[in-house]
């Protein structure tokens, strides 16, 4: 065997064991966003609406700052990445875009989620309150979820890793940690306060989106690009997640009567999303350099790519169920049982892995060939799909099985 083929396997086992490493301390971590969702269910059914937002607000979190690692990926790869965060820098202008998305995307959802709720009869609190919690929930945690998307970045620029392979699994899963408790207690704060703490508040959201709406206006070539195709992009795919959200609070008593897949739903969902995101980062970034080819069958690479996916969810899914039963048993809290929880996480698990795998790939197939940049649609596409996609799967075989 020649050194070069020594050093091929080296790069691939290198390159599987990070996803493999990344998965494992994202999934654990997402466990936090799980067990606190298991423990707030007095909170959800308290608040009229709330769980409308849980799932399409931590989606986007984890969307928009899968945009910005994606491409800032790229432009690693590229050889265009500098550590520098002024006005016309790669760092800088991508991250002010990602800001300027954050406070756009939780106006909408909040408006989207209202306009939903009273169509389909569901529950919900005042236009004002959404908007208000929706807005400076997503803009705390959004900041957080961005920072740290722009450490990891830097981490890997100078430690010389791929990117790709801890970017998407790294921010979604602080979404799932950070966005939740930010939710819940923002929530909780403003459907307690007084008219006139409300309409400070009111203000507040205000100028933020004033600042957003004149800061887009104002953005250099850079923020432009990724505005332009952010926006119509996650607007849309937003209606997803509170679709998602619509059919999870419908289903609330049932979750509780089962709390522990309550307690599944974070990590399944982060799971999902984090094997999903690699995928198309990879791909994103392999066909921006000539190594995969935008056509409609799948490459050797890509099936290669297919195949990791499954071995990940087949290790993964079990533990998530298994998990998630004891830790019902540990908060007190109802469980069907081990085996049927394990049943019910891979089941459904394989079933959204497929499918991500599936549209990872065509999407970025589909956005290249109409020259548009994979990065600013894989991430989103996938993750805020999974919603939906993972929402139906889960409570479709949770039906079956419980």
């Amino acid at each position: 065997m020649t050194l070069a083929v020594v050093d091929a396997l080296r790069e691939k086992h290198r390159e599987f064991f990070t996803g493999f490493w990344t998965l494992l301390i994202s999934v654990s971590l997402s466990f936090i966003a799980g067990i606190y969702l298991g423990s707030v269910n007095d909170v959800l059914l308290l608040i009229p609406g709330l769980m409308v937002l849980v799932t399409p607000s931590i989606n986007m979190r984890g969307a928009i700052a899968g945009i910005l690692t994606s491409r800032l990926s790229s432009s690693m790869h590229l050889g265009a990445f500098e550590v520098e965060f002024g006005r016309n820098t790669e760092l800088g202008d991508n991250l002010r875009a990602s800001l300027i998305l954050t406070v756009i995307i939780s106006a909408a959802l909040a408006v989207f989620g209202k306009i939903i709720c009273m169509g389909t009869g569901t529950p919900v609190i005042g236009i004002a309150e959404m908007i208000i919690i929706s807005v400076i929930s997503g803009t705390l945690a959004g900041i957080l979820v961005t920072v740290v998307g722009v450490l990891v970045s830097i981490v890997c620029y100078r430690k010389f890793w791929d990117l790709d392979m801890v970017g998407a699994p790294a921010v979604t899963t602080l979404g799932d940690i950070v966005t939740l408790p930010f939710l819940v207690m923002t929530a909780l704060l403003v459907t307690g306060l007084p008219f006139a703490g409300k309409a400070v508040l009111g203000c507040i959201v205000l100028a933020m989106l004033l600042w957003a709406v004149i800061s887009f206006k104002r953005g250099t070539r850079t923020m432009m690009d990724v505005l332009r195709e952010g926006l119509p992009l996650l607007l849309p795919l937003s209606l997803l997640g509170i679709t998602a959200g619509v059919l999870y609070t419908n289903q609330l008593d049932a979750l509780i009567s089962a709390a522990a897949v309550l307690i599944l739903i974070s990590p399944f969902m982060n799971g999902c999303g984090s094997i999903g995101g690699i995928l198309t980062s990879r791909i994103g970034t392999e066909m921006h350099m000539g190594m995969i080819d935008p056509v409609l069958f799948p490459q050797k690479t890509v099936l290669k790519h297919f195949g990791e996916n499954y071995i990940y969810a087949v290790i993964f899914l079990p533990l998530m169920g298994a998990i998630s039963h004891y830790a019902a048993l540990l908060l007190g809290i109802t469980t069907p049982g081990l085996l049927l929880m394990v049943l019910l996480s891979l089941a459904a698990g394989l079933l959204v892995v497929t499918a991500m795998n599936l549209l990872g790939y065509y999407t970025a197939v589909i956005t290249y060939r109409r020259g548009f940049d994979p990065d600013n649609f894989g991430v989103p596409v996938v993750t805020s799909s999974i919603d939906l996609i993972g929402a139906t799967c889960l409570l479709a075989v949770m039906m079956l099985l419980l």
